[in-house]
């Protein structure tokens, strides 16, 4: 059974109301013995440079408060979703503003993700217009796969096929010719030590899977990985934990028999 989330947002993310007790006690409801709070910080996002930003300080304040208040009830991580970015006229303002940031502050989990891509974040229909569906997965898949490789100190790589939560119904996507990035991925995240989040949170979207999907999880496995996450990716406290058993299922079905939580960057790895 899976009794730790740590990829959740609270209003210290843009785009989240919650405030981080209400989602400790949902936590706690559900049952689980870890929680981590990873919120969003996208240095330069496109669209409006103050969108998906924190204070540092204000965070750590609060959550370190929180932790110790909580103690007796779940275990508290302090963690951070990091928006990675390949553009050449961004890459070494936001290299440099994470790598500042992750030696000043004691972070238990960072999560590496991809939201933005050629100056956009695909979510937006603009993203799309000039793109056929593989185009514009391929393009995504290129820019993790060099985020990946080129971005250090972050533990997981954060819903890997993301941008097909976000293909136009009118986009055919043909995933064969995807095979070759994403095994390029997946090879340069085992090499380097990174592990793979199962993120459910498409799945109360509507979308038929997780994050990455089954078949990404199996061929991840089947390529020698071993590093899994659990995380649902809740802006909202009825998300904590949401479709836990789903991915549960799936995992065990393909051969893994643990998942990992962080503390202090290091992995602690749990049965299921």
């Amino acid at each position: 059974m899976i009794l730790a989330d740590i990829h959740t947002h609270t209003s210290f993310s843009t785009d989240s109301d919650a405030a981080p007790e209400a989602m400790l006690q949902s936590a706690v409801f559900r049952g689980l013995t870890t929680y981590c709070i990873t919120d969003h910080m996208d240095w330069l996002f496109p669209l409006d440079q103050g969108l998906f930003l924190f204070d540092p300080e204000e965070y750590f304040a609060k959550l370190t408060k929180l932790r110790d208040e909580w103690s007796d009830r779940i275990d508290l991580r302090i963690g951070v979703e990091l928006g990675l970015r390949d553009e050449e006229d961004v890459v070494e303002p936001v290299r440099q503003y994470y790598e500042e940031l992750l030696r000043k502050y004691p972070f238990d989990f960072v999560i590496g993700s991809t939201h933005c891509v050629c100056h956009t974040d695909p979510y937006y229909p603009q993203y799309w217009e000039d793109r056929t569906g593989t185009e514009g997965v391929l393009r995504y898949l290129e820019a993790e796969l060099w985020n990946m490789e080129h971005y250090d100190d972050f533990q997981v790589c954060g819903h890997l096929d993301y941008i097909l939560r976000y293909v136009p119904k009118n986009r055919r996507v043909n995933k064969d010719k995807l095979a070759d990035v994403i095994d390029a991925i997946l090879r340069t995240i085992i090499r380097r030590g990174i592990g793979l989040e199962i993120n459910t949170g498409a799945l109360r979207r509507n979308y038929p899977d997780t994050n990455p999907s089954a078949a990404i999880a199996a061929r991840y496995k089947e390529l020698g990985g071993t590093l899994i996450t659990v995380g649902s990716d809740a802006h909202f406290a009825e998300h904590v934990a949401a479709d836990f058993d789903r991915a549960e299922a799936m995992l065990t079905s393909l051969g893994f028999t643990s998942y990992a939580t962080f503390k202090a960057g290091q992995p602690e790895f749990h049965k299921f």
